[in-house]
């Protein structure tokens, strides 16, 4: 017999590990080069800064919300509870795991495919091996969470350790060079305060921003973390703070060495930069470590994800399924399995620069804004006592936070925006056919769930 409930389990240091594996990744590697590209000038680390800022602004939204509803599957039961259980919160928290199914998976499989395009750097790699390298991580992925929330908890922490060894050997190796501060004495070098900066610096926080997701990762292990309370709070500002200065860091030491008129048009900018300092082993090296910190992003974007079809599950508001329990190890298998699953066909399929604005245009439109608003609904209905952690100067960083999404929304373009809607219009549909079988909101009246 199964046990019905999550366990808490996870402590401050390991919720943290968790949030800074899946926020690094391969995204600050990949990235780095399109940001310089964009920004075309030394200050483009005020588009670094600025996605810093908005991760900071929005994680004050996650912290009101985290710590008052500390379960699995964060946005899920935040929409729930924000636009009500039996009213507008069915359709928001219904529409959140829709696109979850959609965006989990190209969360996944995006760095899975940065993965195989970082690993042609060692070896040449066709387009076929290409893929079958990118599925072969999501493979091994699902295969190394296939097991009870302690284990995860202690590889979370080895694979934290990676991702700090290489951000330090980069940060060190433009130290060592000794012109690490030159980038920051020219960083305003030929800067204007003009609309043509402001557009570039949106442009560009596409992609800087999509570097710091993950911070929110606790919140979907809510039902799994230690007094959540006081940790899912901590737990996000500590990755954030931590992460934001290892990635200025990391691009200061880069462009110390590597001119940024050449790091904006390198593929393996960080490769080159140790190529440059140390020899091509020692760009080997970094190149592995590189690839490893990519397959911990995986490891935790994975394990967030595969608690919010089950979350919904097990209240009654997604196929039931998803709601079981391995029997011995106590974790979502059917969740991860089908996660897994459709993250492994999209690494077949995407391409990794299509990928980025997707999962951006997708999440902006359901969570991060739609969860903005309905704090400030649940703040004017509910007590103060009710909010264990309550953010300074409210209102002020949820307008902030709504403001900067949608100006990163549009930054994603037309067309993923457009795409994003056709998401939220076809879940729109089939809730509305599931809740019309089943007399739920709008609909009134008893009938049995045709998810069960």
């Amino acid at each position: 017999m199964s046990e019905t409930t999550l366990k808490r389990r996870l402590t401050l240091l390991q919720a943290t590990a968790i949030n800074m594996t899946d926020m690094v990744g391969i995204g600050p590697f990949i990235t780095l080069p399109m940001v310089i590209s964009m920004m075309n000038g030394p200050y483009f680390l005020y588009a670094w800064l600025a996605g810093a800022v908005l991760s900071i602004v929005d994680a004050m939204v996650w912290s009101e919300l985290g710590a008052a509803f500390p379960k699995a599957g964060g946005s899920y039961n935040f929409l729930k509870e924000t636009y009500g259980k039996e009213g507008l919160g069915k359709m928001m928290s219904f529409l959140f795991v829709w696109q979850t199914m959609i965006q989990a998976p190209l969360v996944i499989a995006s760095a899975a495919i940065g993965f195989a395009a970082y690993f042609s750097y060692l070896i040449p790699v066709s387009p076929v091996m290409a893929k079958a390298i990118s599925g072969g991580v999501v493979i091994a992925i699902v295969l190394l969470l296939y097991r009870k929330i302690e284990d995860i908890g202690k590889i979370s922490v080895l694979l934290w350790g990676a991702v700090l060894l290489t951000l330090f050997f980069i940060i060190s190796g433009g130290i060592s060079h000794g012109n690490f501060l030159a980038p920051i004495k020219h960083i305003n070098d030929g800067l204007t305060m003009n609309y043509t900066f402001i557009a570039a610096i949106g442009f560009a926080s596409v992609k800087s921003v999509y570097s710091y997701l993950g911070y929110y990762n606790v919140c979907h292990l809510g039902g799994e973390i230690i007094n959540p309370s006081k940790n899912i709070p901590r737990s996000m500002f500590l990755s954030i703070a931590g992460i934001a200065v290892l990635y200025l860091m990391m691009n200061i030491s880069v462009v110390s060495v590597v001119p940024w008129q050449v790091a904006k048009d390198s593929q393996f900018v960080i490769s080159v930069f140790m190529q440059q300092l140390a020899g091509p082993m020692a760009a080997k090296i970094i190149t592995c470590l590189i690839l490893l910190v990519a397959f911990a992003s995986v490891f935790s974007a994975t394990l967030g994800y595969s608690r919010i079809p089950y979350a919904a599950a097990a209240d009654g508001a997604f196929f039931k399924v998803f709601a079981k329990l391995h029997p011995t190890g106590n974790f979502p298998y059917v969740s991860l399995l089908v996660l897994g699953g459709i993250a492994f066909v999209f690494s077949l399929l995407f391409k990794l620069s299509d990928v980025i604005s997707a999962i951006l245009a997708m999440r902006i439109l359901i969570q991060f804004i739609s969860q903005a608003i309905g704090l400030l609904i649940l703040r004017k209905a509910r007590s103060e006592q009710d909010f264990p952690y309550k953010m300074p100067l409210f209102p002020l960083p949820v307008y902030l936070a709504i403001i900067m999404w949608a100006g990163i929304l549009i930054s994603t373009g037309l067309t993923m925006v457009l795409g994003g809607l056709i998401a939220i219009a076809t879940g729109t549909v089939v809730y509305f056919i599931k809740a019309k079988v089943n007399t739920e909101w709008p609909f009134k009246g008893k009938a049995t769930n045709i998810l069960s």
